[in-house]
């Protein structure tokens, strides 16, 4: 059986210089990656939070277009901060990330402090994403969490780790010299190699040191609780303007964003579209109807296409807008 890692140094030493140089060789091309910016690698660790990499990709490109340093995005207002963020979901963290920046702004001449215990001051960032920054950015010796090293260290250590049992394996393991390389091949073996499920064994640079290679685990799933919903929206449009509903400011899921007013009452016709969308743990069937009506409400506005975009959307409204091609992509 393979030895401990986690008790013998030379194995640990062995284990974090095979993992650097499968990291080298193999890791995706990713635009976060690119630079020791810690504003662009924090961004990037916020918009990372439950969020895919795909999904990413785009919004890291636009977002840092119109906020390229801190002080853009503090002196911006966070309505356009929202607008950016469209499409990202989970909203807290754009909304944390311009109040940090306005934070840094006021207080740090606009720069993110260099140690993890001072990055955790700010808001919006806990400790995975303050060891993160402070690693990757400033070579701080300090290990991350996330459910891809967790499930790396659990299957290596051949036992159930949890709670601060798995941030002190980390910190063990971790190679204080080359930390931000480090934490990043971790994170990369466990998305792309070490997966959940069934891993793929045999692609894993260190296999002959990992107690559970070969069993087969996983491989009773704990099927996800979703909920289905189905509702109608609305397009009502006229001379090149849509109405719009925004969502109550103190809306605990996506509170002040805008979208398109939904149908109280069951309608007949044919719908202009049909579009599917998940939100969280609910699956939407939205059918969106064309409508007309001329006084909007109290939470609606006319706002002329051409200034949509403009605006922080939900995601649905944006996926439907661009579908029936009153959106550009």
């Amino acid at each position: 059986m393979p030895p401990d890692i986690l008790r013998t140094p030379a194995s640990m030493r062995n284990f974090r210089r095979q993992l650097l140089a499968w990291y080298g060789a193999h890791r995706r091309d990713l635009p976060w990656r690119r630079t020791r910016d810690p504003y662009r690698i924090w961004v990037s660790e916020i918009m990372l939070q439950q969020t895919r990499v795909a999904a990413v990709l785009e919004h890291y490109k636009s977002f840092l277009k119109r906020f390229p340093r801190i002080k853009d995005l503090a002196a911006a207002e966070e309505a356009d901060v929202l607008a950016v963020w469209s499409g990202l979901g989970y909203y807290r963290r754009a909304r944390m990330l311009h109040r940090a920046a306005n934070l840094l702004t006021d207080e740090r001449r606009g720069r993110l402090p260099r140690s993890s215990t001072e990055l955790r001051q700010l808001p919006g960032i806990g400790r995975y994403t303050a060891n993160a920054v402070a690693s990757i950015a400033f070579g701080e010796p300090v290990a991350v969490v996330d459910g891809n090293v967790e499930r790396v260290l659990v299957r290596i250590a051949g036992t159930c780790l949890a709670g601060q049992e798995v941030w002190s394996a980390a910190q063990t393991l971790l190679d204080p010299a080359n930390a931000g390389d480090f934490n990043q091949a971790m994170m990369e073996l466990g998305a792309t190699i070490c997966v959940a499920g069934v891993p793929r064994c045999s692609g894993c640079p260190v296999k002959r040191q990992c107690i559970s290679r070969g069993l087969k685990q996983d491989t009773v799933a704990i099927p996800e609780t979703r909920l289905r919903r189905s509702a109608s929206l609305l397009l009502i449009s006229h001379n090149g303007k849509v109405m719009l509903r925004q969502r109550p400011l103190t809306a605990t899921i996506m509170g002040g964003m805008w979208e398109l007013p939904e149908s109280m009452r069951e309608l007949r016709r044919e719908p202009l579209l049909k579009v599917k969308h998940s939100i969280t743990t609910t699956d939407l069937n939205i059918s969106v109807f064309a409508s007309r009506r001329n006084a909007p409400k109290p939470s609606e506005r006319w706002v002329r296409l051409s200034e949509v975009s403009q605006l922080p959307l939900t995601g649905l409204t944006r996926k439907a807008l661009r579908k029936l091609k009153l959106l550009a992509s």
